[in-house]
């Protein structure tokens, strides 16, 4: 037993000659591991700086791009707002100096809804109209010659269909009345209201007629007569065509030869009867019927 034992202390001990220097290798080459991962993360930040460094230099450029950029709109915008004032063509500014209310206006052919369909004559007496509309000519009482800078209403009726052909047309409203009411084509229209049926046979061309527009003694008693356009694209509202001292166009009143807004006139008001406009039919042009 006791021989056994140092033959075994003998056989530990290499054991551990053998066990010991194993163990010592080991450690030094996680070492030498641990120092290349160490050396590897170096250069990992240097790349990172150089990425960092070109990261910043794009965005100022980007920000002086803009920039620049930035005040090119700005002139771009100027001409822009200059262009809105001038898009509406149809109104003549000179025809305001020295005048009441805002400038006369005139519409071409293509402004006016159907126009194409209209009949050849109606157009014909149309575009002459338009035309006046466009020489700036004011409200002169009296008048049927543009030559004098201005006409009344029954003077541009007679002076329009006169140039058309119609050389029976009476020069004053009230017998323009009665040379359509004897032709046989004359609607009377009774009611106020936009959308009444006394207003469904009105068509382009028509000659419409009011009373009480100004006190005069005559008989019959109609004072303003205009000539009925039809409906405006852009508003797809009616509008006539003639001379007037203060009817209103898109809500504004003009003076002179102008298209102007058809509306019903409100009830006359009380103890002002004899002076308050009274719409009191439409009719068509004699000589124009079954055109």
């Amino acid at each position: 037993m006791d021989a056994a034992r140092p033959a075994e202390k003998s056989l530990s001990t290499k054991i551990k000659k053998i066990l010991v220097p194993t163990p010592t290798p080991t450690p030094t080459r996680k070492h030498q591991k641990h120092s290349t991962k160490k050396s590897t993360p170096t250069p990992s930040p240097t790349a990172s700086a150089k990425e960092k460094k070109a990261s910043p230099s794009p965005t100022p450029k980007t920000k002086s791009k803009h920039k620049k950029a930035s005040p090119t709109p700005t002139p771009t915008e100027s001409p822009s707002a200059t262009k809105t004032p001038a898009a509406s063509p149809e109104e003549t500014p000179e025809s305001a100096r020295g005048k009441k209310g805002w400038p006369n206006v005139s519409l071409s052919p293509d402004q006016i809804a159907d126009y194409d369909s209209y009949p050849p004559k109606v157009r014909q007496i149309l575009d002459a109209g338009l035309a006046l509309a466009k020489q700036n000519l004011g409200y002169t009482y009296g008048s049927a010659d543009p030559k004098n800078g201005g006409m009344d209403c029954s003077g541009f009726i007679y002076y329009v269909l006169r140039e058309n052909g119609f050389s029976d047309v009476p020069r004053d409203s009230s017998q323009q009345y009665v040379w359509v009411r004897k032709a046989g084509d004359f609607s009377a229209v009774l009611s106020r209201k936009e959308d009444s049926f006394e207003l469904d046979d009105l068509k382009p061309g028509d000659l419409l007629f009011w009373r009480g527009t100004y006190n005069i003694d005559r008989d019959p008693p109609i004072t303003h007569t205009m000539i009925y356009l039809g409906r405006e694209k852009r508003t797809k509202k009616r509008v006539m065509l003639g001379s007037s001292d203060g009817r209103t166009y898109d809500g504004k009143q003009r003076w002179g030869v102008s298209v102007f807004d058809f509306k019903m006139p409100p009830p006359p008001k009380s103890g002002d009867a004899k002076i308050s406009p009274v719409f009191v039919g439409y009719g068509r042009i004699p000589g124009l019927i079954g055109d």
